[in-house]
């Protein structure tokens, strides 16, 4: 395995990669000279691809689906040499309480499922190739947080799921690493942060310049780079580096603050009342 990846001739396969950061980056591979098998659940009415393009309709939740994009990647382009697990959701602010079982399940099956679906599905590969594997996760792995538990959490399992697996293959001549991204500027985000009016309010804790949004193309070309060295982390935007450092001594301190503040009391009431309704 050497230390970096040169990504003209190399093959990638990137999951949520028809929209958003994952569209963003797909375009940065191609332009790298790698081949890239996309996978979504589905495609924009006139997808832009060339021959070194495979779209592959598949849902991450369903193992046996991505399976069969490793054997479509393969037969097309003959191996993996790297794996963006970038597909995920985000749900309506909602409280622990308040929120549907089916849809916190929903988030947990996409966001930590979908990841290790297409980990299991590519790992032979990635290990064949002495390839890397990079994971999406999210600053909101490591930062407590009210309304968004589902996305919370399954986003700390996949910073779980990164650390482990990057021991593991560091045995067997391959590499994985993980992604943390503060907000990024996608319709994702601005559904979530900007158009639910409680979203809006909760955004609001969010201080300067943590709640700087990161665009797309800017998150993709980190993506790119960090596959290229062979990150083992990038944090973007680099304000919330202190916090990952330091989250053990932040987040007791941040908890107790809101567990005090009326403003948050007063928001966790709405929410559930909004649900209750």
């Amino acid at each position: 395995m050497s230390g970096t990846i040169e990504l003209a001739g190399k093959v990638a396969l990137v999951t949520g990669g028809a929209r958003g950061i994952g569209a963003a980056t797909v375009e940065r591979l191609r332009a790298a000279g790698a081949s890239v098998a996309v996978v979504d659940r589905d495609f924009p009415a006139d997808p832009t691809g060339t021959e070194r393009t495979l779209l592959l309709v598949g849902d991450v939740t369903d193992p046996a689906a991505m399976a069969d994009c490793v054997v479509a990647t393969i037969d097309r382009f003959g191996r993996i040499d790297i794996v963006i697990a970038n597909a995920g959701i985000t749900p309506p602010p909602a409280t622990i309480r308040s929120i549907d079982r089916a849809v916190f399940d929903s988030v947990m099956a996409v966001n930590f499922g979908g990841v290790l679906n297409i980990v299991r599905a590519a790992a032979d590969e990635i290990v064949a190739s002495g390839g890397h594997i990079l994971l999406v996760s999210s600053c909101a792995a490591f930062t407590p947080g009210m309304g968004g538990s589902a996305y919370m959490v399954s986003k700390a399992a996949v910073e779980q799921l990164g650390r482990a697996l990057r021991i593991e293959l560091a045995a067997v001549g391959a590499s994985a690493g993980l992604a943390y991204f503060g907000v990024v500027d996608t319709d994702l985000a601005r559904h979530t942060l900007d158009d639910d009016p409680i979203g809006r309010r909760i955004g609001g804790f969010l201080p300067w310049p943590l709640s700087r949004r990161l665009p797309s193309q800017r998150a993709a070309e980190l993506l790119v780079h960090a596959v290229r060295t062979r990150r083992a982390r990038l944090i973007a935007p680099a304000v919330w580096t202190p916090y990952f450092w330091f989250r053990g001594m932040l987040n007791p301190i941040l908890e107790r603050s809101l567990v005090r503040d009326r403003r948050v009391a007063q928001i966790i009431r709405d929410l559930e009342e909004t649900h209750a309704r």
